[in-house]
């Protein structure tokens, strides 16, 4: 029997993916928590074959989970199953050595799947994913149009950021309508969204 730990913030789907899980003739939900933190604990009580984690969970994101749990050297198969299809989650998660990162509106079958797959030692990335990824936008902004971005975030004036970001207020103009030309957004919020899309923030 493999033993499956899931962990995610939306008890609902939780709930529902527990109760998908059970009915394989093979997999067994041991436990489940709804934030990181819990989760961690839990992983490590119940030593589970495979930890199923979403990454946005209060106290501790799953990516965190991750990284602790491989700190410890514990010998689970880990699968991110999250909505974020975002560069930067998915090159953590590499580095942090998961074993399967899928997207939550993957066919369950895919997900069962996988769980088989990864324990036989197969690395499995969604392909929707990797191909999101792919896609995903190389920042063209440069180290100094990052800062002024970052500042921007804060909902600062122009005279703001310039004294956060010690320039003056005309070569901060520049900077943002730099950003907005390069980014292509039509104001400062369609920037920052595109950069928070495209995990340049991060």
């Amino acid at each position: 029997m493999i033993k499956i730990f899931l962990a995610d913030d939306q008890r609902m789907l939780l709930s529902a993916l527990a109760a998908l899980l059970d009915l394989e003739d093979d997999l067994e939900v041991v436990g489940t928590a709804g934030n990181g933190l819990s989760a961690l604990t839990e992983i490590k009580r119940l030593k589970p074959d495979v930890a199923i984690l979403d990454i946005e969970m209060p106290e501790m994101t799953g990516l965190d989970v991750a990284e602790k749990l491989r700190t410890d050297a514990l010998p689970i198969k880990l699968i991110i199953l999250t909505t974020f299809a975002q560069e930067a989650y998915f090159q953590k998660a590499v580095k942090f050595d998961v074993n399967g990162y899928l997207l939550k509106d993957s066919r369950s079958e895919i997900l069962i799947r996988t769980i088989h797959d990864v324990l036989a030692g197969d690395t499995v990335f969604s392909p929707e994913l990797v191909k999101s990824v792919l896609k995903a936008e190389k920042n063209p902004l440069t180290a100094r149009e990052m800062e002024v971005l970052i500042a921007m975030q804060t909902g600062r004036s122009t005279l703001e950021i310039a004294h956060t970001v010690y320039l003056s207020e005309g070569t901060v103009r520049n900077y943002i309508s730099s950003i907005l030309s390069k980014t292509g957004s039509r104001n400062r919020i369609e920037a920052i969204n595109l950069a928070q899309t495209n995990g340049w923030l991060t």
